[in-house]
């Protein structure tokens, strides 16, 4: 399993952009891409594939991708408010601690649906973890339903565009995808 282990702190002052390089239209469309594969915790060739699949979907490109995105298994978790991190989600989901529709799925990059609905394992040694991050959320998002004291939710429909609340532009990865 792939993933990245370079430095938290070097990659966040690079997303500051506070530098003195001239900002080229191909250096700017490069660093929007970056952030927004840092954000949700993606390596490039996987988010390639997401690019391609959002492609060709109807609809806009680049809110097929955030949509694609933002379904992810690990990212629903993190909206829920199940887990304080993506990489705490992805340790939760890889140790098996969660079930979609009954089933175990251990998978982070697992899509969501419409109407699955996700609960933790029965007798599972990570509740206390769950519930010390349950405490930190301060709202579900509406395509979302949780409900904390079962530590179970629902997916009630893909998120819009205006209820995803990534920092990124994303014309502008199509712009660079597109070239």
């Amino acid at each position: 399993m792939a993933r990245d282990t370079s430095p938290q702190c070097k990659q966040c002052r690079r997303e500051d952009g506070r530098g003195r390089q001239k900002q080229s239209e191909y250096r700017v469309q490069l660093r929007e891409k970056q952030k927004a594969r840092r954000y949700y915790g993606v390596l490039e060739k996987q988010f390639r594939t997401y690019y391609d699949k959002a492609s060709r979907q109807p609809g806009i490109t680049g809110e097929n991708l955030l949509r694609i995105l933002e379904c992810r298994f690990d990212n629903v978790l993190v909206r829920l408010g199940f887990a304080a991190s993506r990489r705490q989600a992805r340790q939760l989901i890889l140790h098996g601690h969660w079930t979609i529709n009954g089933r175990r799925v251990d998978i982070p990059s697992y899509q969501v649906r419409e109407n699955d609905v996700i609960a933790i394992k029965a007798e599972t040694g990570a509740e206390g973890v769950i519930r010390d991050a349950t405490e930190l959320v301060a709202q579900v998002p509406a395509w979302l339903q949780a409900d904390h004291d079962s530590l179970t939710a629902k997916v009630l429909r893909k998120p819009e565009r205006a209820e995803i609340a990534a920092p990124v532009q994303e014309q502008l990865i199509v712009e660079l995808y597109s070239k």
